[in-house]
C-alpha cells in the first residue's frame, strides 16, 4: 500500500479529524472520574490516537498537564521538548527502541514523523481540555 493510501486508511479506520496543532486525532477515552485542579474540574485522564503524516508537524505547544506519548506504528517520531523557560531543548525518537515518553506539565513540545507517517497515542492526566492548549 502506498504511503498516502496508508495514511488515508488510518484516518478512515480510526475516524481521525484535523488537529489544531497539526496532524490528525480522535479522542478514544475520557475518564468519567473527575479531579479538581486550580478550582476547576477535569476528567482524571484522556487518551487520543494521533497521526502525523510526512510533512505535517505538531507545532510547538504546551498544556497544563502531563502527557505520555505512546508509539504504535509507522516511522519513528521525532519528539522535541523544552522546559517552560526555553533554556534546554531535548529530542527523543519514539519507535526506535523507545516506545513511550512523558512530557512534564507546562513543557513546550513539538513532533514530526521521520518517514511516511507516525501513528501514536497521547495520554494526558488530568485530562486534556482545548482551553489549556497554548500554541507558540
Amino acid at each position: 500500500m502506498a504511503a498516502l493510501e496508508k495514511v488515508q486508511a488510518l484516518i478512515d479506520r480510526y475516524a481521525l479529524a484535523a488537529h489544531p496543532e497539526g496532524g490528525y486525532f480522535r479522542e478514544v477515552y475520557r475518564s468519567q472520574r473527575k479531579v479538581t485542579r486550580k478550582e476547576k474540574s477535569y476528567s482524571a485522564l484522556t487518551d487520543i490516537y494521533f497521526l502525523l503524516p510526512h510533512g505535517s508537524l505538531s507545532v510547538f505547544h504546551r498544556i497544563t498537564a502531563e502527557e505520555v506519548w505512546h508509539f504504535y506504528e509507522g516511522a519513528p517520531l521525532r519528539l522535541i521538548q523544552s522546559d517552560p523557560g526555553l533554556s534546554t531543548l531535548t529530542e527523543t525518537l519514539l519507535g526506535d527502541g523507545e516506545y513511550k515518553h512523558c512530557i512534564p506539565a507546562g513543557y513546550w513540545q513539538a513532533a514530526e514523523s521521520t518517514g511516511d507517517y507516525s501513528l501514536v497515542g497521547c495520554t494526558v492526566a488530568p485530562g486534556f481540555e482545548f482551553e489549556d492548549l497554548e500554541i507558540m
